[in-house]
């Protein structure tokens, strides 16, 4: 059997630098070897790199990796192509010195890696196709128009309150608050101000709403229509959410359970325990944070009306869809609105019972999109009960 030898990639923009590292396994001493940094022709000289040092050792298996990071995919995508086996590793799952590094450079940090390679001590990225990613991307970029649209009303409305115009009514950024807004006594200089960022307002409002039409194209395409049309059957669940987890996660089930899909997310306490005292902390937060944030969004829904009561939006998302998909859709919704009520007369503040909700929420959005609604018994997907009450505090 061919020995494996490890390379350890730590990739930035400007430089790569590259470790070997081959496990002595208790035998024999570890060996470290082989440390160089490219600044060009990454894919090119980590080639040569590999060559050559099969050419040195000639019953030897080569895997490298490197950690995700701004160069996303393209380094392995691109090295595969090449022949080499190449892992992107997940850095919050990646083995780390307690106490962090006192040392640390380019050098060390490809030796970590490739020690991480070998001892198995991670999770590996994975790997969506170009499609997926690209309408991932597309849901990105209209997300951050969206967080700019939100510091444009910010900053407008810092601007009034600095210059002492306050608005007397009840909600902001209706008819009524942009009349009073067009009509304020005023400087020259600052109805000019004002204007601006009004225009950059409309034209943002504007464009997120062509966006939206385009991303609701997308989601009528083959590959993502029907894992669409289900989870927009769960109340909060709107196609842009819906399109999201679909990219984002690519393959729903590669995920064994809806706890790991729901650790997957970040929505998981974690735990700081020591001897006989056990003790949860908050959520690890240590997933995907861009649906993390569209699973709270979602959540949220849920504090308002009564339980099982639909509105005629979401009865249209249902309209022409099968029984089974309809009635796990409507046990998803009863089951977090009441998780909602109750943890909120227990005591539970608004923003850790959403937590909560949101974590059991996407326990059902990994079922509908598995089918495991299939079978009579939808009492297979565990949440409810797991998530410990102190977890929250």
């Amino acid at each position: 059997m061919n020995k494996i030898i490890y390379i350890g990639i730590d990739v930035h923009s400007s430089n790569f630098t590259l470790c070997s590292f081959e496990p002595g396994y208790g035998v024999t001493e570890d060996k470290i070897f082989g440390q160089v940094q490219f600044k060009e022709d990454f894919i090119n000289n980590t080639e040569k790199y590999i060559s050559n040092l099969k050419k040195q050792r000639k019953d030897i298996e080569v895997v490298c990796g490197y950690e995700a990071g701004c160069l996303g995919y393209v380094p392995q995508r691109e090295l595969a192509k090449k022949g080499i086996k190449c892992i992107i590793l997940a850095p919050t799952t990646m083995a780390v010195q307690k106490g962090g590094k006192k040392v640390k450079n380019d050098y060390r940090d490809s030796i970590d890696i490739a020690r991480c390679l070998a001892n198995g001590s991670y999770r590996p990225v994975y790997i969506p196709d170009t499609e997926d990613e690209d309408v991932r991307d597309y849901i990105r970029m209209r997300d951050d128009h969206n967080i700019a649209l939100k510091h444009i009303k910010q900053q407008l409305n810092a601007f009034c309150l600095r210059h002492g115009f306050k608005f007397e009514g009840k909600s902001k950024w209706t008819q009524k608050h942009f009349k009073w807004i067009k009509e304020l006594t005023c400087t020259e200089k600052q109805r000019e101000i004002i204007n601006e960022y009004l225009a950059t307002f409309e034209s943002l409002n504007n464009k997120i709403d062509a966006l939206d039409v385009r991303i609701e194209d997308f989601s009528k395409q083959e590959r993502y229509a029907e894992t669409v049309k289900k989870l927009t059957c769960i109340k909060g669940i709107k196609t842009h959410t819906a399109l999201s987890f679909t990219t984002e996660v690519s393959d729903f089930n590669r995920f064994e359970s809806a706890e790991k899909f729901a650790s997957y997310i970040g929505l998981t306490p974690g735990e700081k325990s020591s001897g006989d005292n056990e003790r949860k902390t908050k959520i690890t937060k240590a997933g995907n944070r861009h649906l993390r944030r569209l699973a709270v969004e979602a959540a949220w829904t849920y504090m308002r009306g009564n339980i099982g009561i639909k509105s005629a939006e979401l009865k249209k998302r249902q309209k022409d869809m099968p029984s089974n998909v309809i009635t796990y859709a409507d046990k998803a919704s009863r089951r977090c609105q009441r998780k909602y009520y109750r943890l909120t007369k227990m005591g539970k503040e608004s923003n850790k019972a959403i937590t909560a909700v949101a974590r059991e929420l996407c326990c059902f959005i990994w079922g509908m999109a598995t089918s495991h609604f299939d079978s009579s018994d939808t009492g297979t997907i565990k949440c409810d009960s797991e998530l410990s009450m102190s977890s929250l505090d």
